[in-house]
């Protein structure tokens, strides 16, 4: 703004208040206005009709006793047809802005726990927002828009909180670490009774292929050599079996030693012993 010749320049988004021998007489828009200062004419001041914001930080008591600072963001703007309210009727708009910013949050942040509190945020600044701009709106401001931008409770309730939340994941991962544990020893322990099982069935068919082909020997041999009977048979099929053991145990590097009593005439025994051993397993199943 300037003032020279009793001209006076009003820059753009902003008003001037007109007084005459002190009264106030006119708002003067942007613009150049003759302001004849001989004539007890001036101007009383300016105000500007821009947003402006006002960062207000609170501290109160949540409803789980826990002391935090809210930071409120106001922004609001002076009214160009009410400049003569938002001019006269408030000395400090400011002061008074913070005064009832501090009236909502006390009466609204100690209703709620400090969970809810981060949760309802929004609900706070609409709170917030609604009182001001009833007690506002007769002043002759507007109230743009009110933002809750910082819930600050104390460090060592930070701290607290990180540490509960960290043994929350820490109890979470350790059940699912036990889970996934005891999916694998009953995977194992499947694949093991699977493999037993076909083991078993490999076995089993080992044995029935043996048996077979013992028969079959047997009957060969005695249709092909006459005057020997199944019992011969058996006792030659029985000691060339042993002979074979035998003959695998020495060729083994790895094999440990087994010394059992034996000689010439007691080929007749080893077979005999082994023929008895398997009817008496025979006979047991």
């Amino acid at each position: 703004m300037g003032n020279l010749f009793c001209f006076y320049q009003v820059n753009q988004s902003k008003v001037a208040i007109k007084r005459s021998f002190g009264k106030f007489e006119d708002v003067l828009e942007p613009g150049c206005h003759c302001v004849p200062w001989v004539c007890g004419k001036e101007i009383a001041g300016k105000l500007t009709l821009r947003i402006q914001q006002l960062d207000v930080k609170c501290e109160t008591k949540t409803k789980d006793n826990v002391f935090v600072n809210v930071v409120a963001s106001i922004q609001y703007r002076a009214l160009a047809d009410k400049a003569y309210d938002a001019f006269y009727k408030l000395t400090d708009p400011q002061s008074q802005i913070k005064v009832y910013v501090f009236n909502v949050i006390r009466s609204s942040v100690p209703k709620l726990d400090l969970d809810d509190t981060f949760e309802q945020k929004n609900e706070i600044a609409n709170a917030v927002e609604e009182e001001l701009e009833k007690a506002m709106s007769a002043y002759g401001f507007e109230i743009v828009q009110t933002l809750i931008v910082d819930i600050e409770p104390d460090v060592r309730v930070k701290t607290a909180m990180n540490e509960i939340n960290a043994a929350t994941r820490t109890r979470v991962a350790a059940s699912e670490k036990a889970e996934a544990e005891k999916i694998l020893q009953i995977k194992r322990a499947e694949g093991e009774a699977e493999s037993k099982y076909l083991s078993g069935l490999g076995i089993a068919r080992q044995r029935q292929a043996i048996v077979d082909g013992l028969r079959d020997s047997v009957l060969g041999f005695s249709v092909n050599v006459p005057g020997t009977t199944a019992k011969d048979v058996m006792d030659m099929v029985l000691v060339t079996q042993y002979f074979d053991t035998m003959k695998e145990i020495g060729a083994s590097s790895k094999s440990s030693a087994v010394f059992i009593p034996h000689g010439p005439g007691a080929v007749h025994d080893v077979a005999t012993q082994i023929r008895d051993g398997l009817l008496q397993g025979n006979a047991a199943n």
